[in-house]
């Protein structure tokens, strides 16, 4: 009897080949390629098909006290999950009251005040649709935007997987070169908090490489100079580095670059310069940046996957919402055409269902 209580079907464990599957796929997957958006997919479907079945399993197993503690677990999960989407637009905008306070009033440091209005705004933008405009008008308004909300957040949502899965990329300590991105200067010439943080991040990587195989990589601290600037980034950044004990032999400034894709661009043409072939390279940049960046450098011919430094979290919503922004356009072409194929099933349906 007590044997039968525990009995799972032969069935389940056939079931369990599904995660087992998709696991090996995204494994395979990111393995090859870190730096892939998709990876995001494969490990989605890997992970809530390893919810189901457990769940499965775990009914199988008619153990009474076992079902009910899972159960448990899972309506409190439920209800955080509730919780935290009730109160996403307060949230937001006790983000953007803390940033506002703290950063700079720029349209990017605003970015979840926009969200969390927009959100509020939302039911209220329906209802008055719905009294106010003609039966099919209102529904073909308020489909086609919660269409694209649906795939935008499809894709967030994908993003942030591949954020979080990232920064768990642990180089080994046999790099040949470290890239620091660079960010903007404070006062034209002084290392900002956010960038200190990235070059003290290399130095780190730096001394522990160093202590552990006697090899020391190259530095190379990649940025030009901004209008506001009085010295390239990368001047200033090596500058930073020597005062905190860095040999000058052991670093670079590249100095021309603008942009992330020119910082991977000039970056790798120095070390194309200077060799060796099939160099281990590595970048350093904020964690919140390092997935972004690593698709960047990936376009930019140069093969490297990156490591973040901290960043405070106040300003993490800002910064994530910035970077998946800028993926969403940097891809405008295909989005465009899901968005247009949604606008045309859209009118399809609309008309459809009044004819």
């Amino acid at each position: 009897m007590q044997n039968e209580m525990f009995a799972i079907p032969a069935v389940v464990y056939l079931g369990w080949l599904i995660p087992l599957g998709f696991g090996l796929i995204f494994g395979v997957s990111y393995g090859i390629e870190k730096r892939r958006l998709g990876n995001g997919i494969w490990f989605s479907l890997f992970f809530y098909s390893f919810l189901t079945m457990l769940a499965i399993s775990i009914l199988g197993t008619n153990n009474k006290w076992l079902i009910v503690i899972s159960i448990v677990l899972f309506v409190l999960l439920l209800m955080l999950i509730g919780v935290v989407f009730a109160l996403q637009a307060f949230l937001l905008l006790w983000n953007a009251w803390i940033v506002w306070k703290r950063e700079s009033h720029t349209i990017a440091n605003m970015l979840t005040l926009f969200l969390g209005v927009a959100i509020l705004l939302a039911p209220f933008v329906v209802r008055l649709t719905s009294l106010y405009l003609p039966v099919p008008v209102a529904t073909a308004i308020n489909l086609f935007p919660a269409m694209v909300i649906f795939y935008v957040l499809f894709w967030f949502y994908n993003y942030l997987t591949m954020l979080f899965i990232y920064q768990f990329n642990h180089p080994r300590y046999k790099q040949d070169y470290l890239v620091v991105l660079g960010a903007g200067l404070l006062n034209g010439d002084e290392v900002s908090p956010l960038l200190s943080q990235r070059i003290d991040r290399a130095i780190t990587f730096y001394q522990k490489q160093l202590a552990k195989t006697g090899r020391a990589p190259v530095i190379i601290f990649s940025g030009g100079q901004g209008g506001d600037e009085t010295v390239p980034e990368g001047v200033a950044m090596r500058q930073y580095a020597l005062r905190r004990g860095l040999p000058a032999d052991h670093t670079i400034a590249e100095d021309r670059s603008k942009t992330t894709y020119e910082n991977m661009v000039f970056s790798k043409a120095i070390i194309d310069e200077q060799g060796p072939t099939n160099p281990r390279v590595t970048f350093v940049t904020n964690g919140y940046h390092t997935f972004r960046a690593g698709m960047i450098a990936k376009r930019a011919g140069l093969k490297a996957n990156g490591i973040g430094a901290h960043t405070a979290k106040f300003f993490l919503p800002n910064a994530i919402l910035r970077e998946y922004i800028a993926i969403f356009v940097g891809n405008k072409r295909w989005h465009a055409v899901a968005i247009g194929l949604m606008l045309i099933l859209t009118i399809a349906l609309t008309w459809a269902e009044y004819q």
